[in-house]
C-alpha cells in the first residue's frame, strides 16, 4: 500500500504549528499508522522582513497583530496549556524575540535528502520555545544539525549557496500560489487540507478517512 503523504506548510517560531504537529503526531500514533505516513515539510516565513537583530515579541505582536499586554499574557497562558498537555515547553519570557527564519528553512530542505526534517524542524522549535535560543544564530543551527546527527559543516554550507536559497524562495512562493496565506497548513495526499492545530480527533477521523480509501486503491 502506498504511504499516505502529508505536506505541510509552517515556520519554526510559530506556536501553532508545533500545537497542530503534536497533535497529528498523536492522531498517527493513536491510530498505529505510523509505517503508512511520509511527512514533508515546507517553508512558510511568518515575517520574511524581520532584520537580523530580531524584535522583542512583545512589541512584535502589539505592531503585527494589535494585541493588547493582556490579551498576550492570556495567549501565551493558554499554549503554555496546550503545549503541557501535548509534552511541549512552552517558555516565553520578556526579553524574548522574534526572529529570521530563512537559514533554518534552508536547513530543513537540507534535512529532507537524510529523512530527518521532522526531527530538525522539532529540534529547531523546541530550541526556540523551550530553550531561549535564537534559532537565526548560524551556531545555533549548527548545534541543532550536529543533535539530530546531520553534517553541520555540510548543511551550514548550503546557507551561503544562492542557488539553495532560491529553491527555497521557490517553495515559498508555490504555496502561497496555492492559496496558504495562514499556518499550519497540513496537506493530505494533496487533496485536500486543514489549516490551523486542530484537534486529535479530528485528525483521527481525516486520518482514517484516506487511510481507508488508500487500503481500497
Amino acid at each position: 500500500m502506498e504511504k499516505l503523504k502529508i505536506d505541510i506548510v509552517s515556520d519554526v517560531v510559530c506556536p501553532w504549528c508545533t500545537i497542530g504537529y503534536k497533535r497529528l503526531e498523536k492522531a498517527i500514533i493513536a491510530l498505529d499508522i505510523q509505517d503508512q505516513i511520509e511527512i514533508e515539510w515546507h517553508p512558510f516565513e511568518l515575517n520574511p522582513n524581520m532584520p537580523a537583530e530580531g524584535q522583542n515579541i512583545t512589541e512584535h505582536l502589539a505592531e503585527k497583530y494589535g494585541a493588547t499586554a493582556a490579551q498576550q499574557e492570556e495567549s501565551k497562558q493558554n499554549m503554555t496549556e496546550v503545549g503541557e498537555e501535548l509534552g511541549f515547553t512552552f517558555d516565553y519570557f520578556d526579553d524574548m524575540r522574534m526572529v529570521n527564519t530563512f537559514n533554518a528553512h534552508v536547513l530543513l530542505e537540507y534535512a529532507k535528502d537524510f529523512g530527518k526534517q521532522t526531527e530538525l524542524k522539532m529540534r529547531l522549535t523546541t530550541s526556540f520555545f523551550s530553550e531561549r535560543k535564537d534559532v537565526s544564530k548560524r551556531d545555533i543551527l549548527k548545534q541543532a544539525l550536529l543533535e539530530v546527527g546531520l553534517n553541520a559543516e555540510e548543511g551550514l554550507a548550503k546557507l551561503d549557496n544562492e542557488e539553495v536559497r532560491n529553491q527555497v524562495r521557490f517553495k515559498q512562493n508555490y504555496w502561497k500560489n496555492l492559496g496558504v496565506n495562514s499556518v499550519p497548513t497540513i496537506v493530505f495526499n494533496r487533496k485536500s487540507a486543514v489549516t490551523g492545530a486542530q484537534p486529535i480527533a479530528i485528525f483521527k477521523q481525516v486520518l482514517s478517512e484516506f487511510i481507508k480509501e488508500q487500503q481500497t486503491v
